[in-house]
């Protein structure tokens, strides 16, 4: 018999990879059933310990407090083992519940509020946030909050506390809105790179860093007019909170050199004087403090506390049941399919399509916070919406901390739209810009020559000039792109293309300036837009707020970061023989991937990046 030592090698590889196989199958197969036991064991197992009376809820803020979080808490854990920096996040949605439950439940008797690591939350959201510990407050519970020192957005949600404190040697920190871009013009011209740039809106500012050496009059118009009313805003709020007289802000922030130097530089000694906060006092004192004013905990070192995360699973929504969809639009908008933390036009259509046609869900309300985007995926998006209320089902927007361009853009197919005073929205125009580095090349002695039957193939030659031809097929396009977007949005408002390019041309808006210009149907919180959907079909006492959203995995985002769209990185796996099949959805949708490529293959993707993708606010 002949000896095939090749043929050996495949059959002991192959018994490997089957021992390989069966160990991962048993190990997923075992950690499934202990996850099964564990639901099982929560559901049945005796349900949760009941609150005793006093019982202060401690909410402690920490990272960034999201519409949306950005992956799930099993890629973090992933991410962490890895040696990776774990970001971390909140979900609103999950802030508000504990909140709007604890204004109710008789067993609570105070809330408080830890901001120290609070890193980032927008406006509208740091609005929704003040409401809700209003409610707690209007139901005779007083919100302490403490901080080690407060930041601008920290502060942001302190100031509605029923007490304020910060560490001895803390204090809050007020510097305003705005800042400084970095214009990279002249540096670009100088590498020999040229930045073609063609627009349609004299605001469209979201390019000038390419292009110039500082902002244009019209950017620095709109920006003053934006930040100055947004300014306005906080500064009036604090002040009304704190019971201090107009313009005391201003005062402090102004004085603010002297104050220190009078205080021997301690800024929280100017902060107490200035009675942004009512005491001075460590997290220890704090807790002594909470032990005197409520019940001393089992074992009389800290007062009776249920944490957020406790509360939050004792408050989770009903599962069941007729009601409203939220559909969460957070992020910037792309082509193709996108996981959470991004708008995919593929991906949230098929959310839409989804709330639309499930028989439990009577209205849609679509929870939008993005700067925009890919416009042809916007108009998917908005499609699907306009075929919601085509189907009977009620459609209201709720805008949070951003609304622009694009995000605007699927806004444009509501019963009703209502926006935060401080949404930042508008932003209706689009721009494409295209860079050339044919100087780099000469520099460098490189050239780009070659055959083509005809001009369009290579026209995106970066090391070629741009040819007058392309300019002008793409600046059409952009102007195509921008009556398609004062048109859908006339119609949807009710007026003419003329009345929307007037408040157009790129221009972005506070929620109260696009009130006055017609922009949006009225102001109001989250919890309006879901009232007025409920209403709308005719839902009444407990109804079900259902969120439709789709996870993605620590191998799809693995994939994405390669460059896989999120079907596209469920097809692998299904090739790996990690997944058995596609869902019928996804399948849909890699064949429409699929064939987007395909096209963009024949005329170039670029182009199509270009032309369709440009639609970004400032």
């Amino acid at each position: 018999m002949k000896f095939k030592p090749f043929s050996a090698m495949r059959r002991g590889l192959g018994a490997f990879w089957r021992g390989v196989d069966a160990t991962r199958r048993t190990f997923f197969n075992l950690l499934f059933l202990l996850l099964a036991v564990f639901v099982l064991w929560a559901i049945f197992g005796g349900g949760v310990k009941p609150l005793g009376e006093k019982t202060a809820l401690v909410v402690e803020l920490r990272g960034d407090l999201l519409e949306q979080t950005r992956g799930r808490p099993s890629e973090h854990l992933i991410e962490g083992l890895a040696g990776g920096e774990v970001k971390r996040s909140m979900q609103l949605r999950d802030v508000l519940t504990v909140l709007n439950a604890a204004a109710k439940d008789p067993q609570i008797s105070s809330v408080v509020l830890i901001t120290d690591e609070l890193d980032y939350a927008g406006l509208a959201v740091i609005g929704e946030v003040a409401r809700a510990i209003d409610r707690v407050k209007a139901a005779g519970k007083p919100v302490i909050a403490w901080g080690g020192s407060f930041t601008q957005r920290q502060y942001g949600i302190a100031s509605h506390a029923s007490e304020i404190y910060t560490h001895p040697m803390g204090g809050v920190m007020l510097e305003g809105f705005g800042g400084y871009r970095n214009y990279y013009g002249e540096g670009l011209n100088k590498l020999g790179v040229t930045v073609n740039l063609m627009k349609v809106g004299a605001y469209k500012s979201a390019a000038e860093p390419y292009i110039g050496n500082g902002p244009s009059q019209a950017s620095r118009e709109a920006d003053s007019y934006l930040y100055n009313a947004l300014w306005a805003n906080y500064t009036a709020d604090v002040e009304k909170q704190r019971k201090l007289p107009a313009g005391a802000v201003m005062q402090l922030i102004d004085n603010l050199p002297q104050r220190l130097k009078d205080r021997g530089g301690d800024l929280a000694r100017v902060t107490l004087d200035s009675k942004l906060v009512d005491g001075l006092k460590t997290r220890d004192e704090i807790r002594t403090m909470m032990i005197k004013r409520g019940v001393a905990d089992d074992g009389g070192d800290s007062f009776r506390q249920v944490s957020f995360s406790d509360y939050l699973e004792r408050n989770r929504p009903k599962l069941f049941g007729e009601g409203v969809a939220v559909i969460v639009a957070s992020g910037t908008i792309r082509d193709g399919s996108a996981g959470p933390g991004t708008i995919g036009g593929i991906s949230t259509s098929n959310l839409i399509r989804a709330a639309r046609e499930d028989d439990q869900i009577k209205a849609v309300v679509l929870r939008v916070d993005s700067p925009g985007g890919s416009a042809f995926a916007s108009e998917l998006i908005r499609r699907e919406l306009e075929l919601t209320r085509a189907a009977g089902k009620p459609v209201v927007i709720s805008m949070s901390n951003l609304a622009a361009s694009g995000g605007y853009w699927i806004s444009m197919a509501a019963d009703e739209v209502i926006a935060d005073a401080n949404t930042i929205t508008g932003s209706i125009g689009v721009f494409a810009l295209v860079p050339t580095a044919e100087k780099v090349g000469e520099k460098l002695g490189i050239r780009a020559d070659g055959v083509t039957t005809t001009w369009v193939a290579g026209a995106f030659d970066p090391l070629r000039p741009i040819d007058p031809r392309l300019v002008e097929v793409v600046q059409s396009s952009v102007e195509n792109i921008y009556t398609r977007f004062t048109r859908s949005a006339a119609q949807a408002r009710k007026t003419t293309p003329a009345k929307i390019d007037e408040v157009g041309q790129g221009r972005v808006w506070t929620g109260q300036q696009a009130l006055d210009r017609g922009l949006v149907d009225r102001i109001g919180s989250f919890g309006d837009a879901i009232d007025s959907a409920a209403k709308r079909a005719k839902l009444s006492g407990d109804y079900r707020v259902a969120y439709i959203e789709r996870e993605s995995s620590s191998l799809d985002r693995l994939l994405q970061f390669f460059g896989a769209s999120a079907s596209q990185a469920l097809a692998v796996q299904v090739k790996l023989g990690l997944l058995d099949a596609l869902p019928a959805d996804v399948a849909g949708e890699v064949a429409a991937d699929m064939e987007f490529l395909k096209q963009s293959a024949v005329r170039g993707a670029p182009f199509n990046a270009v032309v369709h993708c440009m639609c970004t606010s400032p």
